[in-house]
């Protein structure tokens, strides 16, 4: 088969992808599964061969992004539960003073956005938006962009957070690497899209925050919360123990170090699975057991934590599946020869693919997992170091936070919150969504030089 028609059976694929998502209405994970039967049936793959890529690209998949991402889950559902969030902020707004609360916010933001889903932590932490503006008198959007962006650059670049993640294991990257660089990137990023844009919009849109901003009004006595030093431990152990793995890792391979019983301790405690289940476990006696929550509670937070978490796994899993079949066809070599002799960094197609697909059809989730299923073959004929494939997850994660607009439920929620109507939302969610994208793919062009 030439590769004129392999390259038309992939720009197919993508646009029967959004067909089925858009004009169907049919969950991303059936249409996933649909689009890679087609492609594998296209490109002359036996019946047989076909279910057998779906099998492999699945199973291969989900080994790894099902554990992580359902023990994050579990952990955020207990960070949730026990006020946790709202602990950060109250802690970090009495520090910062008002003056200062938008990089409180941003801060909080974050950190939260780490072992919390978006929406999630934005319901949570509202209300304190909400008293906020209320005391000092400045504009909503002064204080919510800022959390807006926290919460926005951690959801797209830190794992465990299940967009990273999930795109980390389809393209093979280390998310010890992918923590590291998404920290380098994302803090000056949410700085620029939260207090430097947030101060600047919030001039030109006030907005109304609707009178349930007054019924979820924070309490003042905040006593019974966790403390700031507990949660801020439990958020970071996790991320210390990957980051030292992967330190130690370079550091054997280099070998500026020798491997060792106590290099071997490192690697078992800093594999996402261990360092998730200690940091699992720890929050669920801090935040569970030592308050007074009792076992039977704590199991039906953990249960209905896997509800949202089972989504996501599934549709990763589907995305691992268009990898594999995009491999197993043929299509994958033939894309990465293309591309190998063409002038376009992989950086920058790794971006504009998973901005193509989430202006389209609006979920990040989605544009992250198609642009990583198409690159994953693509990777392998460069020879990319373990950096450079953490950046290659940020430039997807980046594109996939392009342009929110109608077509994307985060959107509406924001509207909703802080009372603004849809073209307000255009002129601030939708900008700050835009500001990150293209701070990230800026970012990871440049540390692309130094890494």
């Amino acid at each position: 088969m030439s590769q004129l028609m392999l390259l038309a059976i992939v720009i197919s694929a993508v646009a029967l992808l959004l067909l089925l998502v858009l004009r169907f209405k049919i969950n991303a994970f059936i249409a996933l599964i649909v689009t890679s039967m087609y492609v594998g049936l296209a490109t002359g793959m036996k019946p047989a061969s076909v279910l057998q890529s779906i099998q492999n690209g699945m199973g291969g998949t989900l080994g790894f992004v099902a554990t992580v991402v359902g023990l994050g889950a579990i952990f955020g559902a207990l960070l949730e539960h026990s006020g946790g969030a709202r602990s950060l902020a109250h802690y970090l707004v009495g520090k910062f003073g008002y003056e200062r609360a938008p990089w409180a916010m941003v801060l909080t933001g974050f950190i939260v956005a780490i072992p919390v889903f978006f929406d999630v932590g934005f319901i949570i932490l509202v209300p304190i938006v909400y008293a906020l503006s209320r005391d000092t008198g400045k504009p909503v959007l002064y204080y919510g962009i800022p959390l807006l962006a926290g919460l926005a650059v951690t959801h797209s670049f830190i794992p465990p957070t299940p967009g990273p993640v999930a795109v980390a294991e389809i393209v093979g990257a280390n998310l010890g690497w992918v923590i590291l660089l998404g920290f380098i990137i994302g803090v000056p990023t949410a700085i620029i899209a939260g207090p430097v844009f947030g101060k600047y919009i919030s001039k030109r849109i006030s907005g109304s925050p609707l009178a349930f901003s007054n019924e979820e009004e924070e309490p003042t006595d905040t006593t019974q919360l966790p403390g700031f030093g507990i949660i801020a431990a439990l958020i970071g152990v996790p991320l210390l123990l990957i980051l030292a793995n992967t330190i130690s890792g370079v550091l054997v391979s280099k070998e500026i170090i020798s491997a060792s019983t106590t290099t071997d301790i490192i690697a078992f405690l800093g594999h996402p699975f261990t360092a998730l289940t200690l940091a699992t476990l720890l929050s669920l006696y801090f935040l569970g057991t030592k308050r007074g929550v009792s076992g039977k509670e704590l199991l039906d937070i953990s249960t209905k934590a896997l509800g949202p978490a089972g989504i996501i796994i599934l549709i990763t899993g589907a995305g691992g599946v268009f990898k594999q079949v995009l491999i197993d066809s043929g299509i994958g070599k033939m894309l990465a020869n293309s591309i190998a002799n063409s002038a376009l960094p992989p950086l920058l197609l790794a971006w504009l693919l998973a901005a193509v697909v989430r202006i389209t059809q609006g979920s990040s989730t989605v544009a992250m997992i198609t642009a990583a299923g198409i690159m994953a073959p693509v990777l392998e004929v460069f020879d990319l170091s373990a950096p450079h494939r953490a950046l290659i997850v940020l430039s997807i994660a980046a594109g996939a936070t392009i342009l929110s607009h109608v077509n994307d439920s985060g959107f509406w929620l924001v509207g909703k919150y802080f009372g603004i109507d849809e073209k307000q939302t255009l002129q601030s969610w939708t900008v700050m969504e835009t500001i990150i994208s293209v701070s990230g793919l800026i970012f990871s062009l440049g540390l692309s030089f130094f890494v």
